[in-house]
């Protein structure tokens, strides 16, 4: 792990160690620790930092959405406490740069691969709770876990505007939006940005720190679009939850 990599991260993460071995310790991975034997890999950490991922991110929902039943409060964790969005937070705070592999992991592409990103940020997680306490790993998780929570706890079809926009889109023109995406900034502080086009036209544009995040705000803004066209009608246009979208969808 160089300094670069090793400070980018811990800026993204907002958290400084008192002990840096235990940051080192969550970014080890078994694949380093085959070549290096004296040395232990992270799992231990992502099985502590899973647990306290999972209390913290119950908590929230629990104490954030009262009107949730078990079965809802259930789907919300399970739309955040999963291996595709800790990899997109990984990715997203540089944890790739900064990941200790074996060679062999490192040349096929181990830095970028969604399994190893995820455990690690949970390795991550349950460093940060032994190393500076539940506060602190509370605020970590919950300042880059926020609005992916809120976006699961809206439900199907409550933000996911690719899908409205896709299925209006299909009645309106019979053809899908067409999405372009570019981004730009250092790995740990990626932004993207998205453009749809409707009908050969750009209708919407928005920009976030996931290519998902930027997809559904530009989704958002076409929506928008279309539910003024007096020609078709969209179920819910003039609804309460059009407003700040921009949750995540594939």
């Amino acid at each position: 792990m160089t300094a670069a990599a090793r400070t980018a991260l811990l800026d993204a993460l907002g958290v400084t160690f008192a002990d840096d071995a235990g940051l080192r310790h969550a970014l080890m991975h078994r694949s380093y620790v085959a070549e290096h034997p004296a040395e232990t890999s992270n799992e231990r950490l992502e099985f502590l930092g899973d647990a306290v991922l999972g209390l913290v991110v119950t908590n929230y929902v629990y104490t954030g959405f009262p009107a949730h039943s078990e079965g809802e409060l259930a789907k919300v964790r399970a739309g955040v406490v999963n291996a595709e969005t800790l990899a997109e937070v990984a990715a997203e705070v540089g944890v790739g740069p900064a990941l200790l592999l074996g060679r062999g992991e490192d040349a096929s592409g181990g830095r970028d691969k969604a399994s190893i990103l995820a455990d690690a940020m949970e390795a991550i997680f349950g460093a940060i709770y032994l190393d500076q306490g539940w506060d602190v790993a509370r605020d970590c998780i919950l300042r880059l876990l926020t609005d992916r929570i809120a976006e699961a706890a809206t439900g199907p079809g409550g933000r996911d505007f690719k899908t409205r926009l896709q299925e209006a889109a299909a009645e309106k023109f019979q053809q899908m939006p067409r999405y372009t995406v570019r981004h730009d900034g250092p790995d740990h502080a990626r932004q993207f940005y998205a453009e749809v086009k409707l009908a050969g036209e750009v209708r919407g544009r928005g920009e976030g720190r996931s290519k998902k995040q930027a997809e559904q705000q530009a989704a958002n803004e076409a929506w928008d679009w279309l539910a003024t066209d007096p020609v078709v009608e969209v179920d819910g246009a003039n609804g309460p939850e059009n407003a700040d979208a921009d949750a995540g969808t594939s």
